[in-house]
Parts: C-alpha cells; sequence; structure tokens
C-alpha cells in the first residue's frame, strides 16, 4: 500500500477510493505467467496502484519487478478498463473503484521470484486452460488479453496456411 493510500485509507476508513491501477500480462510460448495473491489467494496479472507523479508505465514496470522479479522491456497496452465490475472489496473490507490499465508483455528478461510481500506462488498457465479463481479485478483485462492472443495465433496460422499463388 501506497504512503498516500494509507493517508487517505485513515481519513476514510474502508469506504470506496477511486484507485488507478496497473496490470501486466506475461506471454510467452502460448503461457500466461500469473500470480496468486496473498490478500485473497487467486491468480491474478501482475500490478498495483499508481503513485503519485508517477507514469503509467513506469508504475507497471515496477509492479511487475516488486511482484515477480521481472524486466519489462516493451510494453503493449491491452485496454483500459473501467465499470462496475471493477468495484472491488478486499479482503480487509477495503473498498476500491480500480481504473484498471492493462499492458501484455512478451519481451522480458530477468529469473521469476515465485513468492514476494504481496505473492505466494507464480505459475505457467496454457491460455486455454486457465485457472478458476482469478481475481475480481483481473478478470476483465485477462479475457481481453486471451483474445488478443488467441486473435494473432488465429492470424498467424491463417497467414502460415496461404499457398503462394
Amino acid at each position: 500500500m501506497t504512503e498516500y493510500i494509507r493517508k487517505m485509507r485513515s481519513l476514510i476508513g474502508h469506504e470506496t477510493l477511486i484507485l488507478v491501477g496497473v496490470g501486466v500480462f506475461i506471454h510467452k510460448d502460448g503461457k500466461l505467467l500469473l500470480q496468486r495473491r496473498r490478500d485473497n489467494n487467486c491468480w491474478a496479472d501482475h500490478g498495483g496502484c499508481v503513485e503519485i507523479g508517477e507514469k503509467v508505465e513506469d508504475a507497471a514496470r515496477r509492479e511487475l519487478f516488486e511482484e515477480t522479479g521481472l524486466i519489462a522491456n516493451k510494453l503493449e497496452l491491452i485496454g483500459i478498463f473501467s465499470g462496475e465490475n471493477m468495484m472491488y472489496t478486499y479482503p480487509n473490507g477495503d473498498q476500491a473503484y480500480i481504473i484498471g490499465i492493462s499492458y501484455l508483455c512478451e519481451d522480458f528478461s530477468g529469473t521469476p521470484v515465485s513468492e514476494t510481500d504481496e505473492t505466494v506462488d507464480l505459475q505457467w498457465f496454457d491460455i486455454d486452460n486457465l485457472p478458476d479463481n482469478i481475481s475480481p479485478p483481473s478478470a476483465e483485462p485477462l479475457r481481453r488479453c486471451v483474445e488478443i492472443l488467441k486473435s494473432r495465433l488465429s492470424n498467424k496460422f491463417i497467414k502460415s496456411s496461404r499457398t503462394p499463388e
């Protein structure tokens, strides 16, 4: 939790706080690297809140590194998510409305760290065999990420199946 959020929580308690969040999906060879969150024991992308004055892409890179030990060499914006499905109550009772900005990263370096202050596990999942217990704020971004990846695979298949005339 950032110092800003800690201060706001001291003022408003568990009431709904608007947060700008970033998330990164790591993809390699048809698999996504997901983290199991320590707070709700659900699978999710790698991310967190943007700090005051921080660029969104910098926040995504920072959160990815903090939660996985991986360095994003290139990030691709996959969407900005808002609406009722981004309302979330954390296990401690804190309520949030999250404006989520999600990225796909296929160009990364480093060695994954499977357990951090915020995560209990990292696992690679085939995009056709994802776990059921997805953290609610990650569900819609994950669906969009999988749509993009499957569309690319389909387009690649179509291009490779064409014969030269």
